[in-house]
């Protein structure tokens, strides 16, 4: 699946921009990601996020609002990162919930996929199984129509929005800091990402 998906994003030309904040989280990166989402909106370009979080929680619902801040609830039911709503707000997009990708989230569907014998008895490891489907939840998001209304409030009303085109850019902000652990599958798993989609 992830060669199919990597072919998909250099056919279709889709950039991917990563925003990190290299040794310090709390800096306003959902912000200048969400701004730099602004300036390709305003250049006509289709836009969608996705934010990581190297927290092994599989979702920020859990999570005390004193520690990690307030939850925002997407359309979809997904309880995210409050950094969504900023994307949500900027962007005039309507995001799913599998626009915040935890390592709870990551973890999860390798070891379904384990259990199930998708590895054919290999044994599983973070390069290569955790870097790949990594790669692949990042570039399935980024191919993902986003529609700039509620769906909730369309399928209230009985009215849709026309066909969504896939987005042409998309926005990746890696929480926290690279000097934790807990982010180096990500920051491998980017890291492979470039050398496959350039």
């Amino acid at each position: 699946e992830l060669a199919e998906l990597v072919n998909d994003a250099i056919k279709s030309n889709r950039k991917i921009v990563v925003v990190t904040g290299g040794v310090l989280s709390g800096i306003g990166k959902g912000v200048t990601a969400s701004s730099i989402g602004v300036l390709f909106r305003a250049m006509g370009l289709r836009v969608t996020a996705l934010k990581i979080d190297p927290y092994l929680n599989v979702d920020a619902g859990t999570m005390s609002p004193f520690e990690h801040g307030e939850v925002f609830v997407l359309d979809d039911g997904g309880e995210t990162d409050l950094d969504l709503g900023n994307y949500e707000r900027f962007l005039s997009v309507c995001l799913t919930k599998d626009s915040n990708l935890s390592t709870g989230k990551i973890y999860q569907s390798v070891i379904e996929k384990e259990r199930m014998g998708d590895y054919l008895g290999k044994t599983v490891q973070v390069v290569p199984h955790v870097s790949d489907a990594i790669q692949e939840w990042v570039l399935r998001v980024a191919q993902t129509p986003v529609t700039q209304f509620s769906t909730i409030a369309n399928k209230a009303s009985g009215w849709f929005t026309k066909k969504e085109k896939p987005p042409e850019v998309c926005i990746i902000e890696l929480g926290g800091t690279l000097g934790d652990i807990e982010s180096m599958p990500f920051v491998e798993a980017l890291r492979q990402l470039q050398e496959h989609v350039g």
